[in-house]
């Protein structure tokens, strides 16, 4: 196999042999190339190679550290989440966060209503990727119903990352949403809260910022892949292709 550069820890590559092709994982541990599978979670099944590498680093005990970066409409977050579910029972829970940047940085106080009135909106997008898991299967299906138990039973979390400061991360799932709207500080604080057994995830468009203050360069998301890369622990993965639809693919690009 002809490589035109050395490899990392936990690159991913697409190797082709005239028409035959194989993906790979790189361990950096032992040196040598793993192969990846298309592999489902939850019901999802990966639909391009990147996802199939991202539910890989995922899905992998071995990999505590993940990032995800891609445009709207690649499947960043459901990845995220379906993953979370199918390996479940490896953690105490589920965290879903996401930073709280209003639109057109308008401050929450001229929305109507209580804090969690205010705060619904920025939560529904995890909300709906939560839905189009748990529609997949019908109310009847202990798949369905088990995304309701673990919902009320608070085994499921879904909550602005200002709300998860100060908590113990033993064994947690902890998925970071609209990780570009971070600062590098930021993303230092939660890594570092990580206890034993906890695997963090930080999905995200590094061009898609809505905080007044960063930019694609210096932005969370973009520091922890520039820092982490390298590193046996971590493993990051760039979604290209959109698969939400084909209106959704032509919004991205064009406007």
């Amino acid at each position: 196999m002809l490589v035109k550069q050395p490899l990392i820890a936990n690159e991913y590559l697409v190797m082709r042999n005239g028409r035959k092709s194989a993906l790979a994982r790189y361990d950096g541990v032992m040196a040598h190339l793993r192969r990846v599978d298309k592999t489902p979670a939850y019901g999802i099944l990966p639909k391009n190679a990147e996802q199939i590498f991202a539910l890989n680093a995922l899905m992998d005990p071995s990999i505590h550290l993940v990032s995800i970066s891609g445009k709207a409409g690649t499947g960043k977050t459901l990845l995220a989440l379906a993953a979370a579910l199918e390996r479940r029972r490896q953690y105490r829970q589920i965290l879903m966060a996401r930073p709280i940047v209003p639109l057109s940085n308008k401050d929450m106080g001229f929305l109507p209503g209580d804090i969690p009135a205010k705060l619904d909106p920025y939560m529904q997008p995890l909300y709906d990727n939560l839905a189009v898991i748990q529609n997949q299967f019908s109310e009847n299906d202990a798949r369905h119903q088990k995304i309701r138990e673990m919902l009320e039973e608070e085994k499921l979390l879904i909550s602005p990352l200002s709300y998860i400061r100060g908590r113990s991360l033993v064994k947690i799932f902890f998925i970071v949403d609209e990780a570009q709207n971070l600062t590098p500080h930021e993303v230092k604080t939660i890594i570092t809260r990580a206890g034993e057994g906890t695997k963090v995830v930080f999905t995200g468009d590094v061009f898609q910022i809505d905080h007044p203050y960063l930019d694609c360069l210096s932005n969370g998301l973009s520091y922890l892949i520039e820092k982490m890369q390298g590193q046996h622990l971590y493993a990051h993965i760039t979604l290209e292709k959109g698969e939400r639809s084909e209106l959704a693919d032509l919004a991205s690009d064009l406007l």
